[in-house]
């Protein structure tokens, strides 16, 4: 295959994965509801756990991490270079928080993000899932604990990967979710007592 058409390619293939609104189906189909107007309005995994169900909330993890796996496994079948992989993750993120399906309306991509990393630094996920654990354990704030723990990625890809590449691309790659989700911080604090309460929230139920 062309080197062009192939890296064209795996770019398209990369947000028409990472924009599959898996959660704004199943809210649709189950409880014929917009994911995106209930709850904390957030089109991922915990909000349809609490709007929408166990099991559709547990298949939309699965389902966005995933994606974000398969669009970086596309790069790489198709030979493009590994800049070009990286692209892709980064892209298919992009699709989910930017779905052309749903007039660029979409999620935060922090399960997409997981799913890309997972596939280009496999050693990361068990270190992310036990800093997730220490810090819930110490904090017994979910919500911060989720988002602080993505700081692992780069200390891994210096550590573990010795790669430069590895250090800057999950800091680019989490800037997205990171990004949405100080946006979302801004919103709640508005509506609380103090930006502490919007930051260290400990139910994850408490997100309106």
């Amino acid at each position: 295959m062309n080197d062009t058409i192939a890296i064209l390619a795996a770019l398209a293939a990369g947000y028409l994965v990472g924009s599959v609104p898996l959660a704004y189906l199943m809210g649709r189909w189950i409880k014929h509801l917009d994911i995106r107007q209930v709850g904390s309005k957030n089109m991922g995994t915990m909000n349809t756990f609490y709007e929408v169900g166990f099991l559709p909330g547990l298949l939309v993890m699965t389902f966005d991490i995933g994606k974000g796996a398969v669009a970086v496994a596309i790069a790489r079948a198709l030979d493009a270079p590994q800049v070009i992989e990286l692209l892709a993750g980064m892209v298919a993120v992009i699709g989910h928080v930017l779905p052309v399906w749903l007039k660029f309306k979409g999620g935060k991509g922090g399960a997409t993000c997981i799913g890309v990393l997972a596939f280009l630094m496999p050693w990361g996920i068990p270190i992310y899932a036990a800093a997730f654990g220490l810090f819930l354990l110490i904090t017994k704030f979910p919500t911060f604990s989720y988002s602080a723990a993505f700081v692992v990625f780069p200390l891994v890809g210096w550590f573990i990967y010795h790669s430069w590449a590895f250090v800057i691309y999950p800091a680019m790659l989490l800037a997205i979710p990171g990004f949405q989700y100080l946006v979302r911080v801004k919103q709640i604090g508005q509506k609380s007592t103090s930006l502490k309460d919007a930051v260290f929230r400990k139910s994850l139920r408490d997100r309106r």
